[in-house]
């Protein structure tokens, strides 16, 4: 199922994405109805010499993107000798179909470079007349699953819209068990994907907060059961987030995140986009409506004056 992506989800609901060209901000909120729900900082146009993997690009000044926000599959999800990977073989495959030989824009926010130093950016493509948001495209055919960096969480909520259109599908790497959610109550299985990238789900049993951390528990024993944690730095950099935490007790949510052993296996939460009430799963997408933006908004859409982040919001309600 191909959608395309473009500087805006198509949804009169969802607020653009916007990346910084040259138009009055102002402007832009009138057009799109309210604030952008995600502001990028516009970077250079280069040309895509090498796909490197899929979700890496070599660009003709000898630098290598890797497109944050899109984790791509890789053989070892499966096994640490898995070779080939069919998923991976697709997504590679996908990319490059998307992006090579060809120009990209490449819009960033927060943290430059990963720790390989690997720079760390959003493309965008001009593809039969219309400009394409690379990450998106990967993410509703089932080619990435979405994910953060510390200091890298911008555009979460239209990152999720998008990958949300292959998960209800079951395309791309969901047909895979190898990417299935996980059970909270699977501890075992869960210490197994240790240092894996995992989808669990579960009903809460107790929020616990202490000074320094808050831990969500997933069973009665702490020392074994699965568990997700929030350090206090990420409490208080998201304080009307933080309040809503104690209401999720009994409710069942999905967390995402890597898999780490800490009394037990456990995640540690860096962004609210991380947790999310299994009963406020994001809908599809539906066309544009007479409130969607036009070709011309959208090529060209509004700087910011200044950095605007996401407002905190009750935990993992993706506001589409």
């Amino acid at each position: 199922m191909r959608l395309a992506s473009r500087f805006t989800l198509p949804t009169a609901a969802v607020a653009a994405l916007a990346v910084v060209v040259g138009v009055a901000a102002a402007t832009a909120q009138q057009d799109l109805g309210g604030e952008p729900s995600c502001t990028l900082q516009a970077g250079p146009t280069r040309s895509v010499v090498r796909v490197i993997d899929a979700e890496t690009v070599l660009l003709d000044d000898h630098q290598e993107v890797r497109l944050i926000g899109a984790l791509a599959p890789r053989s070892p999800d499966l096994s640490p000798s898995a070779q080939p990977w069919p998923p991976e073989d697709a997504a590679i495959a996908a990319l490059r179909a998307l992006v090579l030989g060809r120009s990209i824009s490449l819009a960033t926010s927060g943290r430059a470079r990963d720790r390989y130093g690997r720079r760390l950016a959003h493309l965008f493509v001009e593809r039969d007349g219309e400009r394409m948001w690379v990450q998106g495209e990967m993410l509703a055919a089932g080619h990435a699953r979405v994910y953060g960096l510390p200091g890298s969480y911008a555009c979460m909520r239209e990152l999720l819209a998008h990958e949300v259109v292959a998960r209800e599908a079951g395309s791309g790497l969901w047909a895979s068990a190898a990417y299935a959610v996980r059970s909270a109550r699977r501890s075992r299985e869960l210490m197994r994907r240790r240092n894996s990238y995992e989808i669990v789900a579960g009903n809460i049993v107790k929020v616990a907060m202490t000074k320094a951390r808050t831990y969500i528990n997933f069973g009665r024993d702490w020392r074994r059961d699965f568990t997700a944690g929030i350090e206090a730095r990420v409490l208080r950099a998201h304080p009307e987030w933080a309040k809503q935490l104690a209401a999720l007790e009994g409710k069942r949510v999905e967390v995402r995140g890597w898999i780490q052993y800490r009394n037990g296996p456990y995640i540690d939460i860096e962004d609210p986009s991380q947790i999310a009430p299994v009963d406020e799963r994001l809908p599809g997408r539906s066309p544009p409506s007479s409130g969607a933006m036009t070709s011309s908004d959208r090529d060209m859409p509004p700087p910011p004056e200044k950095e605007q982040r996401l407002a905190p919001r009750v935990p993992g309600a993706v506001d589409l």
